[in-house]
């Protein structure tokens, strides 16, 4: 900016200041009227102010800051100008908007992402439990299988020992039958009862017959008793004899 010149300015106020004594001079004589060479007051007011004016030296014009875009003089080349130019505005700051999620919502939003969380720990858990108990049904399941197959060997083993024991007894009862009745009858009153009663059982009574009449009366006796308590046992597999006979 540049500084404002003095001497111009004094030289503009001493002009005026002469001038204001002129006009007050000549408002204090009284010119006669129609007096030739001699000016009225409002003429010489006006010369005065021209005076003034024209020793005045002209004011310094500062020069304008150069546009970054100069406009051009001729705006019917780059199109209509704007009729009025807006003052330039700074950009506003938004203004934060209010959360649209009020606290009890909020609280309501934690209790139900919490209830999730449990429900999902519960299914975590359940299913957990759920393989735990498949693993423990298929090794029951596999346990049962393997005592079911064993039983099955056992029964087969007992089924293959009683047809050799029967096969044993068989012929023993068929060595009895081809014997002569009191030979036979002489060993029957010898054996075991046990051992005579399962053999008597298994022979035909056409064969047992003449044996039993050849043998001692009280072994004879005995014999039938024995012989029908077994039959009557084999008859009643759950009585209490056959329990007893199992013990033994």
């Amino acid at each position: 900016m540049s500084r404002p010149r003095l001497l111009p300015l004094l030289m503009l106020s001493g002009g005026l200041l002469a001038g204001c004594k002129l006009l007050a001079l000549g408002q204090a004589v009284e010119w006669p009227a129609g007096l030739p060479g001699i000016p009225s007051m409002g003429r010489l007011d006006g010369m005065l102010i021209a005076s003034a004016t024209a020793s005045a030296p002209p004011a310094p014009v500062s020069p304008d800051p150069v546009s970054p875009n100069p406009v051009s003089p001729n705006p019917a080349q780059h199109g209509a100008a704007p009729a009025a130019a807006k003052p330039s505005t700074a950009p506003a700051m938004p203004v934060p908007e209010p959360d649209p999620v009020s606290i009890a919502e909020r609280a309501v939003l934690e209790s139900l992402r919490e209830r999730r969380g449990q429900l999902e720990r519960r299914e975590q858990a359940l299913a957990a439990r759920e393989a735990v108990l498949a693993a423990a049904e298929s090794r029951l399941k596999s346990r049962l299988d393997e005592m079911a197959a064993l039983q099955a060997r056992l029964e087969k083993l007992e089924q293959s020992r009683n047809e050799r024991e029967e096969a044993g007894w068989r012929g023993l009862v068929k060595t009895y039958e081809t014997m002569r009745p009191r030979d036979a009858a002489a060993v029957f009153d010898e054996l075991d009862m046990p051992v005579l009663v399962r053999i008597v059982d298994r022979m035909r009574e056409a064969k047992a017959a003449p044996v039993l009449g050849a043998m001692r009366p009280d072994r004879a006796r005995l014999l039938t008793a024995e012989l029908a308590r077994h039959r009557s046992r084999a008859n009643d597999p759950d009585g209490p004899d056959n329990s007893q006979d199992a013990r033994r």
